[in-house]
């Protein structure tokens, strides 16, 4: 799919239509009625950098996410060993970017892994994450051990009862999860509900026993604080690890939210998909784990 046929795809869905910000304008409100908070900031055209830095602005800034002292878990997709180009990793600019802005905020600490499909040290070192962490200043530890996970029970769930959940994960006062926005042979999309089977041990459990409840119910658990949807290079095929740089899209998109379901439901547009057609999503919303209708959120829209 050409770049331009996917952007118009995303227009009309509507996530980055309507009035736009110029850059540093973030004056005004631009949906749903000014005064309102801000539940989803939509970016486009700009840096992943540049990007997060007005959409985290427009949520009143990092500060209302990380105060003094916190322990930070930053989680990417880095489960493939693919160079950043690809899309099947999150980008590397965006991830440090965040931790800088953790650590801008009085963060005392900042950590990143995730549990890899790949081997992890060349997915860690590949998808040029692992250094740009460590450049910002975060801990970067591994997560291909079941030695660093830990048994959790998961109330209410449906499918998913219990699980084992990193240790970092129980002991981080903030979480941050920042998923790359692509397609997934068996949940149409992976997104920040499909990017969370990262911080478990288990993920054969989910696969077995209803895939895209176990995704839903996971939230019972734990919700991210805070998800940023990294759409600069889309994969729009053959996800989730692709078969060719054909598979990827340059949208230079962005979607910030603290609901993860409003999060994925406005990033499944840009696939030419609907949010109730996806089973995680559907099955998050009727459980009141957070809102799909896009038509009742006050959306920011900004273009850079």
């Amino acid at each position: 799919m050409k770049r331009r046929e996917f952007i118009d795809r995303g227009l009309k869905a509507g996530i980055l239509t309507g009035a736009a910000l110029s850059a540093g304008g973030y004056g005004k409100l631009l949906a749903n009625g000014a005064g309102l908070p801000v539940d989803l900031v939509a970016l486009r055209g700009g840096s992943p950098e540049a990007m997060f830095d007005q959409g985290i602005a427009a949520l009143g800034g990092m500060t209302q996410f990380v105060k003094k002292g916190q322990k930070v878990v930053v989680k990417p997709n880095i489960g493939w060993n693919k160079a950043p180009e690809f899309g099947a990793n999150t980008n590397p600019l965006l991830v440090k970017r965040i931790i800088e802005q953790c650590f801008t905020a009085g963060a005392k600490e900042v950590y990143v892994f995730d549990h890899t499909c790949h081997e992890w040290t060349k997915c860690y070192s590949n998808s040029g994450i692992e250094k740009a962490a460590k450049d910002a200043g975060a801990k970067v530890v591994p997560g291909n051990n079941e030695s660093y996970y830990q048994s959790v029970d998961v109330a209410g769930g449906k499918k998913l009862k219990s699980t084992k959940v990193h240790e970092l994960l129980m002991e981080a006062d903030v979480f941050i999860n920042v998923p790359t926005l692509k397609h997934h042979s068996s949940t149409h999309v992976s997104l920040g509900m499909k990017n969370l089977m990262g911080v478990v041990w288990d993920r054969g459990y989910y696969h077995k026993n209803d895939l895209n409840q176990c995704i839903a119910d996971f939230l019972l658990y734990r919700k991210p604080d805070l998800n940023v949807i990294d759409a600069y290079n889309a994969m729009t095929q053959n996800g989730p690890v692709g078969v060719s740089i054909d598979d990827v899209v340059q949208l230079q998109a962005q979607i910030i939210s603290t609901d993860i379901v409003a999060a994925d439901a406005a990033s499944v547009k840009f696939l030419n998909r609907n949010p109730e057609d996806i089973g995680h999503i559907k099955a998050a919303y009727e459980m009141g784990l957070g809102n799909m209708n896009l038509d009742e959120l006050n959306i920011r829209r900004i273009k850079l």
